[in-house]
Parts: structure tokens; C-alpha cells; sequence
């Protein structure tokens, strides 16, 4: 412990912590160098605001727990007269950020207008907005590939949230309950700017009971060789199983069905299907870098690890409608939700989804893993493919839909208490919990024991499937905490590298590009916009993006 001069310089420091002066990680470092042990300090900073908890109370009945003085603020109706601008994804996210909203202004006294967006000009109108420095809009919500463009200009685009999260009157919830993959997303250099919202990642959803048919099982072997895998785990077992399963009724219903649904409209969000599905062809053990090589910002994208992902993720789109090409999420989930797809890999919406029997007729039959593995990886930086038993790589590919607030809005405080009440556990349960709201588990409040403390009954609540939430739940945080993990690109830019992946790949499946020649063209234009960029810029923020 500090003595002499120094409990005088720690209490300034827990003071301006308290205050909200500082914010949380300026508090440890400073903290660490008094000579006080990180444990201590990690108590410090979180039980202050946990010990005034109570579950319920009658005044605030959209809210648990709850601070005493947060019971106290809402008797003032703190934000009456006071309206917030929020710009959202024109989507289900957007649609759940909605839901909250007469819940909100019924406990403050505020309003919340919101501007919903389609995803083709999201990126466009929030820049464009933050640029013009008016200020029309208090908060945005990003998805997480935004976050290197908020950075460009010195001062920050968007501001960090520490200080509201030290002022016990805010709606409460712990950063701390994050699984560690899914925080980054909402950091920067260790900084916190977003708030709690969604939890992408991408899993291998499947029919349990198609998988487990015993006669199923008997013409897959006849045809393949070996026992029909439930679920498939690696990528030729993937391949066979969706072949197996298309152009024929195993669903008897009397039309021939699936064995792999997909939804790859351009401008959407569909080339997250090639970022998951090809990582296991290129990252490794032995490599952990998938966009650009970090010495030199030379891109990768167009390796032979890429090509034969690209290859065969073609094949995979054989085993789907010809339309699939063109099709929105939600038109690619259809498929399967109507019975007709043995497997698609896609977001936590799906199995949320299955749950709604108007308009699932899956529930109790959905299956979840990670996505497939290789048993030979190629290694873009050293030039060589390598063997392994079993090459399986974790994602948190998505959006990670969430709000950030503008540094130029004028409203910070109302800004941030709607944000954050969407993030209290009750309310952030509710988003994980039903598909409508667009909204993927990544709190471990949001898992069972022993990851987390949500218990059957809470998701039974929720209409959920017993059996289908231990295997959603066990399938998604396998991919969340995989050892071998696909890095996620936030760097500037990132949405311009994105989109011309996104074109080139919609090319190929549509027949208009070879796939040596797409990714070749994706690799000329990644090298055009990072010298726009600023070559040695974009590196010095990609090598730190791994630290």
C-alpha cells in the first residue's frame, strides 16, 4: 500500500475516479504506480457502484439491478424536456434499439427520435454527418468495422464513456462481464467508447434431428464412405453433408430441399460468409494474419489460401437456391427456418429466431458449432501450406451492432443514459434472448454455468427451447473462445477494403469473375486505398491492433 505523500496522491486519484474525472484506466495506471496490486485495483473500480444494488423497485420497472441513486435521479425526471437524435441501422438492431425507446422516456421524462438508415448508405450519412460538425445526431450505431474512421482526426470523432460508467446515477451495467473477444470491439487502444448493444460472431447452425436420422446416416455412408458427422467439423465434412442434402426430400414434405443455406446480397452484409468460412484455410497456429501483411501493409487477400477458399466456397453455394446470391439476411434465415436447409453458417440470429413458432418450424431441432476446420492451412507470409490434425479458427465476424455517442452532441448525459439502459442486464437479456431485436449474446450474464450465471428458466421465459439453448449457447461460445481466433479489421478504411471484397466475391458467384481474377483485383484496389490512406499510418495502426 501507498504511504507518506503518496496516500495523498491515491486520495486525489480515487476522488477524481469517483468524480468522474478521470476515467477507469487512467485511474489503474496511476493506481499500478502508487504501488497498488492490480487485484486490488480491479476491486476498486468495480464493487463501489455493485454494493448500492437492489434488484427491483417499483419506480424503475424496466430496470435490474438498480443503483439506490439511480432510483433516486428517475424522481426527478432527469432528461424531461430534453430530445436525443439517434441515426440506427435500418434492421433488426434497429429495431430492437426502438423497442426500448417508450421505456426510456416513460422512466426520464426525455424523447428519443430516431433516423433509421439502410446498410448500403450507413457508413456514408454517419461520416458525413460527424464531418460537418453540426452536430444533428447525438449517437450512431456502428457496426465494428467503423471504428478505425472515427480516429482519423486528432480529436477523436467519438467520446469515451468511462466517466458516465463511474456515476452510479446512469443506468448500471459492468463492462467486466464482457467476454474478453467481444470488449475489444468496443474499444479503442484500451479505451472505452461503445456501449453494450450486440455480440456478432458466426456458427454452424444445423438440423439436429436430420443429422441424427438413422437412415440418413446409412445412404451418407453408402455414398461417402464414412459416418454421416453430426455436425459436420471440418471443411470436407462440410462439403460432403451439404452435397448429400440438396436436390432431394428429406424433409418429406413433398419438394426437394437443401443442404446449405446462404445470404450473399452485394452491399449487405453476406462476404462475412468468405471471412469465416476461408479462415480456417489461412490462419493457423502459425499465422494469425488474414488481411495484410503487418510489415509492409502488402495485402494477403489474394494467397493461395484465400483462392482455394474462394474455390470452394462456390461449391458451398451449390448446395442453395441459385437466388441465395442475391438474398438478405433475413431471406437466407427463411430457408432454413421453413425446414428446408440442413445447415447454414451465419449469426445468433437464426436460433433466436427458430424460437417464434409463427414462423419456425425448427424449434427444438436446431443444432450449433463452431465453423469447420482445415487439416492444411497455408501460411501467407512464409509463402507454405502446412498440415494439421485439426485447424479450427473463432470468429467475432459481424457488425457488433452498437451505439457511440458524437463529440459533438450537446446532450452527452441523456445520450448515454438511454444507451446504457438498454445495456442493463434486464434489458440486454431481453435483446440476446429474442431473435426480433437482432441481437447476439456477448455478456456472461447472457450463459450458462460454468461461463456465466443465466440459468434454463430465465431463457424458458423467453419462450426458448430448453435443448436449443445449450446447444446455441455451447456452439456460439466455442467460437467466442477458440484458441485459434480470425482477427477482426478496424482499421480506416476498413469499409472501402470490405466493400471491394464484397463486390468482387458477389462477381464470382454470380459467374461474371474468375476467382484468381477477384481476388487479384480486391488485392490492386486494397493497395490503392492504403496509399490514400497513408501507408505507413495504416501499419502502425494494424501492428497495434494486435498488441
Amino acid at each position: 500500500m501507498p504511504s507518506g505523500g503518496d496516500v495523498e496522491k491515491l486520495e486525489h486519484l480515487v476522488h477524481g475516479y469517483l468524480k468522474g474525472k478521470i476515467g477507469r484506466r487512467e485511474f489503474v495506471l496511476g493506481g499500478l504506480q502508487l504501488g497498488l496490486s492490480l487485484a486490488v485495483l480491479t476491486r476498486l473500480t468495480a464493487p463501489a457502484r455493485a454494493a448500492n444494488l437492489v434488484e427491483s423497485a417499483p419506480e424503475v420497472p424496466y430496470e435490474s439491478p438498480i443503483t439506490k441513486e439511480r432510483i433516486d435521479f428517475l424522481k426527478t425526471k432527469p432528461f424531461k424536456g430534453t430530445t436525443i437524435n439517434v441515426m440506427v441501422l435500418k434492421a433488426t438492431v434497429g429495431d430492437g434499439l426502438k423497442y426500448h425507446v417508450p421505456h426510456w422516456e416513460e422512466e426520464t421524462g426525455g424523447k428519443v427520435n430516431v433516423a433509421e438508415v439502410p446498410i448500403e448508405t450507413l457508413h456514408q450519412q454517419i461520416f458525413s454527418d460527424l464531418a460537418s460538425g453540426l452536430g444533428r445526431y447525438d449517437t450512431y450505431m456502428t457496426g465494428a468495422w467503423f471504428y478505425g474512421d472515427f480516429f482519423v482526426p486528432e480529436t477523436p470523432y467519438i467520446i469515451e464513456i468511462d466517466s458516465f460508467l463511474a456515476d452510479p446515477r446512469y443506468p448500471y451495467w459492468d463492462p467486466d462481464h464482457w467476454l474478453p473477444s467481444m470488449r475489444k470491439l468496443y474499444e479503442w487502444n484500451g479505451k472505452l467508447y461503445g456501449v453494450l448493444f450486440d455480440g456478432d460472431a458466426q456458427a454452424l447452425y444445423f438440423r439436429k434431428d436430420i443429422f441424427a436420422d438413422g437412415q440418413n446416416n446409412e445412404k451418407f455412408k453408402a455414398k461417402y464412405g464414412y459416418e454421416l458427422p453430426s455436425p459436420p467439423k471440418t471443411m470436407k465434412e462440410l462439403h460432403d453433408a451439404a452435397e448429400f442434402f440438396t436436390g432431394w426430400d428429406w424433409n418429406k414434405d413433398g419438394g426437394n430441399d437443401w443442404g446449405l443455406a446462404l445470404h450473399a446480397k452485394v452491399n449487405e452484409q453476406g462476404f462475412f460468409h468468405f471471412l469465416s468460412l476461408s479462415a480456417p484455410y489461412v490462419i493457423s497456429p502459425d499465422n494469425k494474419y488474414y488481411f495484410f501483411n503487418p510489415q509492409n501493409m502488402k495485402p494477403l487477400i489474394n494467397s493461395e489460401g484465400h483462392l482455394r477458399a474462394l474455390e470452394d466456397y462456390i461449391k458451398l453455394a451449390g448446395a442453395g437456391p441459385r437466388e441465395e446470391i442475391s438474398w438478405t439476411l433475413g431471406q437466407g434465415w427463411n430457408l432454413f427456418l421453413a425446414g428446408h436447409s440442413a445447415m447454414e453458417p451465419t449469426w445468433g440470429d437464426l436460433p433466436t429466431l427458430a424460437q417464434d413458432p409463427k414462423t419456425s418450424k425448427v424449434k427444438g431441432k436446431v443444432g450449433a458449432a463452431g465453423i469447420p476446420g482445415t487439416t492444411e492451412a497455408f501460411n501467407p507470409i512464409t509463402g507454405q501450406w502446412k498440415k494439421y490434425e485439426f485447424n479450427q479458427v473463432g470468429n467475432s465476424n459481424g457488425g457488433s451492432w452498437h451505439c457511440v455517442i458524437s463529440r459533438n452532441s450537446k446532450k452527452r448525459e441523456a445520450t448515454y443514459d438511454f444507451l446504457a439502459f438498454m445495456a442493463n442486464k434486464k434489458n440486454a437479456f431481453f435483446n440476446s434472448a429474442n431473435g426480433w431485436t437482432g441481437v447476439q449474446p456477448g455478456m456472461k450474464f447472457e450463459y450458462l454455468p460454468p461461463v456465466g450465471t443465466a440459468s434454463l428458466d430465465e431463457f424458458k421465459a423467453q419462450n426458448w427451447d430448453p435443448d436449443d439453448v445449450v446447444e446455441y449457447l455451447k456452439g456460439y461460445y466455442s467460437v467466442l473462445s477458440a484458441p485459434v481466433q480470425e482477427e477482426y479489421l478496424r482499421i480506416p478504411g476498413t469499409a472501402e477494403y470490405w466493400h471491394e471484397l464484397d463486390v468482387n466475391i458477389s462477381a464470382v458467384l454470380g459467374g461474371q469473375m474468375q476467382p484468381k481474377a477477384a481476388l487479384d483485383a480486391t488485392a490492386a484496389a486494397w493497395e490503392k486505398i492504403t496509399e490514400r490512406y497513408g501507408r505507413e499510418k495504416q501499419k502502425a495502426l494494424y501492428q497495434a491492433s494486435f498488441a
